[in-house]
């Protein structure tokens, strides 16, 4: 759980800054994590109704097909800059683009264009592996290389835009969480039944068993990716800070450790299954407020406005002007805007 949630934060500094399309992040506002919690109770719901009317072995064969090719894509993207150094400098890598397209001319749109080399094929071929592996044996190594790898590709490409945001999406998750589990055996029901990379599991019986291990703890991958996004959230404020020290990383680092290990020791106190989250959500936004109190930068943390440094002079435009017309006439009526001397009219900052 810590591996995906450390090397996910150290990536997510180099995702905000590239230029890549395909790599850029996706920014959650204040909005969606308002909306967050809500979306997944009715998902749980729904899973669980649907594992209540229709026959288990079925949806867990659908579901297994759809993990199936997300976790080859999320392990190869995960395996990729760690393989370039086993390339040699003369290997003959060549770039292809795979390109879907909807209708013609000026009317056409892509819909799929996504660019790749031969190293990216070696990748997808290694992970081609670990996914038949998964499919046919449901072995729970393999579970844990996609959950590892999913969990990692979502604290590296999921981005809160502030601290504020992430107080509102753990604390509704905390609720969320502390509710399906005890309040109901919804939760438990869908971890047990649901045969796909979404938890990772750890045999409990693996000095007895070894490989062939059955009986297993788990650990949902909400519980590594939504607490590690708001660590690397505080790495990225680490960073604007500009003072060489990664005090409010390595705190909510160590926080989520405590966390942890406080739900699985009272998991065995009350030999019940705990929500992680009830535990990591205090600790991991406590300990960094009470580093930013003794600090006295409380002010700059909750200012503080990740989204910004992407692009941080790029101007935000809230509605696009309508141009039609040939490129003739707009040229011609260009020209004439231009040679007739006015005077520029005063726009508001709300304007612009």
């Amino acid at each position: 759980a810590l591996l995906p949630i450390f090397f996910g934060a150290l990536r997510s500094v180099s995702c905000a800054k590239s230029k890549n399309s395909s790599e850029m992040p996706e920014t959650i506002t204040s909005r969606d994590a308002a909306r967050f919690p809500i979306v997944a109770s009715c998902t749980l719901l729904g899973l669980y109704l649907f594992f209540k009317i229709f026959s288990q072995e079925y949806i867990n064969l659908l579901l297994s097909m759809y993990f199936f090719v997300l976790g080859i894509l999320a392990l190869s993207h995960t395996i990729s800059p760690m393989m370039n150094r086993f390339f040699p400098a003369n290997f003959p890598n060549k770039q292809y683009q795979l390109l879907f397209t909807q209708g013609s001319g000026e009317s056409k749109e892509e819909i799929v264009n996504y660019e790749f080399d031969t190293k990216d094929l070696v990748c997808l071929a290694l992970s081609s592996v670990v996914g038949v592996w998964y499919l046919l044996r449901k072995h729970w190594i393999a579970n844990n290389l996609f959950g590892l790898a999913f969990s990692l590709n979502g604290v590296e490409l999921l981005h809160l835009n502030n601290v504020s945001t992430g107080c509102i999406l753990l604390g509704g998750l905390f609720i969320y969480d502390v509710f399906w589990v005890f309040g109901t055996n919804v939760m438990v029901t869908v971890a047990k039944s649901f045969e796909a990379p979404i938890k990772l599991v750890f045999p409990q019986d693996l000095l007895e068993k070894g490989l062939e291990a059955d009986n297993f703890a788990m650990l949902g991958l909400g519980d590594i990716v939504i607490p590690g996004i708001f660590i690397a959230l505080l790495l990225r404020f680490d960073i604007s800070l500009k003072k060489n020290t990664h005090t409010y990383f390595y705190t909510s680092f160590v926080a989520y450790i405590f966390g942890l290990g406080l739900t699985i020791f009272i998991m065995h106190i009350f030999k019940h299954a705990q929500p992680a989250l009830l535990y990591l959500v205090p600790a991991c936004i406590g300990f960094p407020l009470l580093v930013a109190l003794a600090k006295g930068e409380v002010t700059e943390m909750f200012s503080y406005e990740s989204s910004a440094e992407i692009l941080p002079h790029t101007p935000r435009l809230t509605h696009f002007p309508t141009v039609s017309g040939s490129p003739a006439s707009l040229a011609d009526s260009m020209q004439q805007k231009l040679s007739c001397p006015r005077r520029r009219r005063q726009q508001s900052p709300s304007a612009m």
